[in-house]
């Protein structure tokens, strides 16, 4: 079928084309002629581009009218069609023959070769050279402003001027005046097997109809005009045996239809239709008024500009069981909105549909780069996964952008129809690309999104992630393919030398901006978000005299408390008469950060601490622990004292020296230092490493490898992993020593001086029954409680921990004690009989292991 279209829009690879009654096409560039795929074809052997080769917006421009032939129809994943063209003027032409060329034919040509005194054409019909000079070229050339000639593969709309030879030889013109004067005539003999669309023809009306007219042209020639392509301004003034000048919109030689136009910019060969102003695509307007119903096809309103727009059938209403035709008699005003714009019929499309009306995005030029957008999963393919993000809006989600890690096996994850919250990595509405990721951690980033050069001023900090990791550091991407260098001395605050082994491709960092050049394009990055001293730092900037130290690391003394700090206690050492001062970080009273806190809480200054380990000695200042697991790693001699006797598969007990966004550095007592990558740090998927480990926090670490020659070790800190063999009973020791030095601050709680909180605050202990009143059952599901024995303290069941029985305000239950927060004053208990039903002193492994479980979390 030979149609005529107008280019739309122009990409590298293919022109999208308007064409009748609102419909869309595709030309690809190998559809374009046969001189442009051989440049193409020779480009892509030579690997090189070719000067004499110019890409599609460098020949064609939306707007211009082009004569087509239908090369397929394929069915897409959603259910709608794809129709590919060709302009190849072989195709279009094909029902030529040179025995029919006679002058003031109109038809379509192809830039063959330029000479030195015009341009060889193709013009598709085979034994015919057809030649256009150069002065016969001038006026379209300075018109089109595509360059100083025309360019192999331009498709020009051609006048015969003269055929020599019986039409072995033609010359032609391209001169606006000329080809705009032109009118196809009898004297022509066009038959319907080589009828060309863009004919401009004298009709004669034969009938009219509602929907449309019968016309007759060219002698025998029988044509449609619809609706849709008479004049607007005469639609109801025509009459049979009228003659009027028309179009020829399309011919289908088997059914021998033959539609036309009547519109204005149709009738001069070479015109151009009306453009929709770009603000007006999308707007919703309040009140559009039908001004014709048509029942098998739509219905056609004025809009608040005086403009025409068409509605069709499935666009007037949500489903064909909603459908009301008389809410469409003429002067009914309704709610809608511009979709689409059809060049060809010079007329808004548009919708009444709601979902459509108060869609976010309705075209690519909508999208934002940083948008975070809903799709429906389409299919999985090698490259990624395609994603519907709106009805003719499509995206790519690349391999590498599936998941924060990367997926083996994606279609175990995802499902066609999936509903998928993505993020716009990349938009390009001239190109139809949209590229989206669902990384989480990109997706709920609350950070600026970083889609420039000129956005990246220094101290920004931002998501970014890891294209690349060398030898020279790491390449970081952001939005719009803005991309930036970490070198190594900005990688952590611990030196790296293999970035290959700590970082991989895809993972996301926060990164902060320390230079930017936009002109080039180059942007400098840092790892190390803050030049502030950290938790760990701050422990070294207690003023203190150089002083010689004569204890060894591993030595237990006594300390009696001078100052207490936010972050820690100033202590000195008993039975020392140089009265040496050290320091004792908060975190470093216990082994666990609870009790730590709890610890550091209750006691004050002149308090005296037994048995603190002396752990090292910074310069000038000297570090205590009372961790009880690195007392007792080092007492037992299960520690390393250099790094000569570190080796893979050991496990050591140390401390979390800092946390940085790609793993963390554990130091162990002697001070050797290693470090645990992200991907080795939990058993569980770790997004943000601050949710899993705080600066000295008690770890055991297995050695995973080392290397000799930079002195560097890799750790592994995943549970799994760092077990002696008796994993229960480990877990149980643990257990132990936690209720024992939670035992220890109940002690010093009794006698202490200043007990801020009431006593019977230190006698509820885990495993101990009260009787408690329902006071409220909150949305969540947990409910709260009251009682004499929880007198000022807050008393929290979970809703997990209420059992199978429902309760109401006002009731009385009985309640197991699961744990006790001395600094919030909050009780956590338990109403499920199958720990109220336990003996006192005896608890199940199963309520143990659920304790410890909750405590840890």
């Amino acid at each position: 079928m030979l149609l005529l279209g107008c280019i739309k829009e122009v990409s590298d690879y293919e022109l999208a084309v308007s064409l009748p009654n609102g419909l869309s096409a595709f030309v690809p560039v190998t559809q374009i002629s046969d001189a442009y795929s051989k440049l193409l074809t020779k480009q892509v052997a030579q690997g090189e581009l070719l000067e004499e080769l110019n890409s599609l917006p460098d020949i064609f421009s939306p707007g211009t009218l082009v004569r087509c032939i239908v090369t397929s129809i394929e069915k897409r994943d959603d259910g709608s069609r794809s129709v590919k063209l060709s302009i190849d003027p072989k195709k279009v032409n094909k029902g030529l023959s040179s025995t029919a060329l006679a002058a003031g034919m109109l038809l379509s040509g192809s830039v063959l070769s330029v000479e030195d005194h015009g341009y060889l054409i193709d013009i598709g019909v085979t034994g015919t050279h057809a030649f256009l000079p150069h002065q016969k070229a001038k006026s379209y050339i300075k018109a089109a402003k595509k360059g100083p000639e025309l360019k192999i593969g331009q498709n020009l709309n051609c006048l015969i001027v003269e055929v020599k030879n019986e039409g072995r030889v033609v010359c032609l013109s391209i001169d606006r005046s000329e080809v705009a004067a032109s009118i196809a005539t009898e004297r022509q003999n066009w038959a319907l097997s080589n009828l060309l669309p863009g004919l401009v023809v004298k009709a004669r009306v034969q009938k009219v109809a509602p929907l449309g007219m019968k016309v007759t042209f060219l002698s025998y020639f029988t044509g449609i005009v619809d609706f849709m392509h008479m004049d607007p301004e005469k639609s109801m003034s025509y009459s049979p045996d009228q003659v009027v000048k028309a179009c020829v919109l399309s011919v289908h030689p088997s059914s021998r239809a033959v539609r036309l136009t009547l519109r204005p910019p149709f009738l001069h060969p070479g015109g151009a239709p009306r453009q929709l102003p770009a603000q007006r695509l999308g707007a919703v307007l309040e009140e559009a008024t039908v001004k014709a119903f048509y029942k098998q096809f739509g219905a056609v309103f004025e809009l608040d500009d005086g403009t025409l727009a068409f509605a069709r059938l499935k666009h007037l209403s949500k489903t064909r069981k909603s459908f009301k035709p008389g809410a469409f008699k003429e002067g009914c005003k309704h709610k809608c909105r511009i979709i689409d714009y059809s060049l060809m019929d010079e007329m808004c499309v548009v919708s009444l549909k709601r979902q459509i009306i108060e869609a976010r995005f309705l075209q690519y030029q909508d999208i934002h780069t940083g948008d975070v957008v809903q799709g429906k999963v389409l299919c999985l393919k090698p490259i990624g996964m395609k994603v519907k993000v709106a009805d003719g809006i499509r995206g790519l989600v690349p391999s590498l952008h599936l998941s924060d890690v990367i997926l083996k096996q994606p279609e175990k994850k995802y499902n066609v129809g999936d509903e998928v919250k993505c993020r716009v990595l990349e938009c390009s509405p001239g190109e139809k690309k949209l590229i989206l990721t669902l990384k989480k951690s990109l997706v709920q980033s609350k950070l600026p999104v970083l889609s420039s050069y000129e956005d990246a001023k220094p101290g920004l900090i931002t998501h970014g992630f890891v294209v690349c990791a060398r030898e020279f550091g790491c390449i970081v991407k952001f939005y719009n393919d803005v991309k930036g260098l970490v070198p190594m001395n900005e990688l952590g605050t611990e030196p790296i030398s293999c970035p290959d082994k700590v970082f991989y491709e895809g993972q996301v960092l926060k990164v902060m901006v320390l230079k930017c050049e936009p002109q080039q394009e180059r942007l400098l990055l840092s790892f190390r978000l803050s030049s502030k001293p950290g938790p760990e730092d701050k422990w070294n900037c207690i003023p203190k005299e150089k002083q010689e130290v004569k204890y060894q690391i591993g030595q237990i003394v006594d300390v009696k408390i001078l100052k207490k700090k936010d972050n820690g206690l100033e202590v000195s050492i008993l039975e020392d008469e140089d009265n040496v001062v050290a320091w004792i970080p908060m975190l470093h009273l216990s082994d666990f950060i609870a009790a730590s806190k709890l610890l550091w809480h209750r006691l004050q200054e002149g308090d005296v601490l037994p048995r603190v380990m002396y752990l090292s000695d910074k310069g000038e200042h000297i570090i205590l622990s009372r961790k009880s697991a690195v007392i007792s790693a080092v007492q037992e001699e299960q520690v390393v004292r250099s790094f000569s006797e570190i080796q893979p598969g050991m496990l050591l007990t140390g401390y979390v020296r800092n946390v940085m966004p790609f793993g963390v550095f554990v130091e162990f007592p002697f001070g050797v230092t290693g470090l645990s990558p992200k991907v080795s740090m939990s058993d569980k998927f770790v997004t943000d490493t601050k949710d899993h480990f705080v600066v000295g926090q008690t770890v055991i670490a297995k050695v995973m490898s080392i290397d000799e020659e930079k002195q560097r070790v890799l750790l592994n800190l995943k549970v799994s992993e760092c077990s002696s063999g008796d994993s229960a009973a480990e877990s149980f020791a643990l257990l132990n020593q936690y209720f024992k030095e939670l035992k220890e601050i109940r002690n010093l709680l009794r006698r202490g001086k200043k007990i801020v909180r009431e006593p019977r605050n230190c006698e509820l202990v885990p495993g101990r029954r009260v009787h408690l009143v329902v006071q409220d059952v909150r949305e969540d599901g947990s409910a709260l409680f009251s009682g004499s024995s929880v007198t000022g303290l807050t008393v929290i069941a979970t809703r997990y921990h209420l059992g199978d029985k429902d309760i109401t305000p006002g009731q009385k239950r009985k309640a197991f004690v699961l744990h006790v927060d001395a600094l919030t004053s909050e009780v956590y208990v338990s109403l499920r009989e199958e720990l109220l039903k336990q003996r006192p002193k005896r608890v199940s492994m199963r309520s143990v292991f659920g304790f410890m479980s909750f405590c840890l979390s």
